[in-house]
């Protein structure tokens, strides 16, 4: 999770004649644009046998878009609705209905003269819907006006701030193993600060609920924890308030990995050497 790289674009595209029109506007106003043209580019189908569970899908192709977009980080999420490949149905519904997906913006495109499908994107949470026609004639528009990158600026001033004593403390609870009383601190700090630099308290106390859920034996709970941490950690500074944040964001990769690697079933088996300490820059 890298704040370096230009802005993304995840679409959902796979007719040439609009991925040719498409990758030229985003690069030339600073993005790049990663093409996903059919579910069977994200691995096999869910088994039939998966319980149905609201919040984020761990497994199969939904898994695999879970991981993806929670790992990408992308500005913006583009689904071209004449695309029989995606169940975008499905993947737009999942997505906003997520806790950790839900803050990315979803753009659709399609026929204008087809308004049962625009208004079933509309219904299945997208935030614009577009006739093809407009989309194409106002795409550099349309995608700075949509696009969801953070402030850099801001972030930066805020993370040149110290830390207060209250999150403080909860980082002291944290590297002490007590994960649950870090939290209290933690969200303590996080209610008390109204700027950006709050997020680096939230991102922090999820990794201690990650870590918590591990040694309860919650699988489920502590795999969505650690792909929701995502989306607080990926846009700081490598360097927030004096605290590590590029590796604590390795860290919480690693023993997400790990985790995963695992499955349900061998959650006990869990290596708690992936337990790191918040480090200090």
């Amino acid at each position: 999770m890298s704040n370096s790289a230009p802005p993304l674009i995840l679409a959902f595209v796979a007719d040439l004649l609009f991925t040719m029109r498409i990758n030229p506007v985003a690069e030339h106003i600073g993005y790049r644009v990663e093409w996903i043209e059919s579910a069977a580019d994200l691995g096999p189908i869910r088994s039939k046998d998966e319980p149905e569970t609201p919040g984020e899908l761990l497994h199969g192709r939904e898994g695999s878009l879970f991981e993806l977009v929670t790992g990408a980080q992308p500005a913006l999420l583009l689904f071209d609705l004449n695309n029989a490949a995606i169940p975008w149905r499905e993947w737009i519904a999942a997505l906003k209905s997520a806790t950790a997906t839900r803050r990315f913006p979803i753009m659709c495109f399609g026929p204008h003269e087809d308004v049962a499908t625009m208004t079933a994107a509309k219904s299945a949470g997208a935030d614009v819907v577009l006739a093809r026609s407009r989309f194409t004639a106002d795409m550099p528009a349309l995608f700075q006006r949509y696009a969801r990158i953070p402030d850099r600026d801001s972030l930066d001033d805020a993370c040149a701030e110290p830390l207060s004593e209250l999150a403080r403390t909860g980082i002291e609870r944290f590297n002490q193993g007590a994960y649950y009383p870090a939290h209290d601190a933690l969200e303590e700090a996080w209610m008390q600060d109204d700027g950006p630099g709050r997020d680096l308290y939230r991102g922090i106390l999820q990794v201690g609920i990650a870590y918590y859920q591990i040694e309860q034996g919650n699988y489920r709970g502590a795999v969505k924890m650690l792909l929701r941490v995502r989306q607080w950690l990926s846009p700081l500074p490598d360097t927030c308030r004096g605290v590590d944040v590029r590796t604590l964001r390795e860290d919480v990769d690693h023993a997400h990995a790990a985790l995963v690697s695992l499955g349900p079933e061998r959650i006990v088996d869990f290596d708690r050497s992936f337990f790191k300490p918040i480090r200090f820059a």
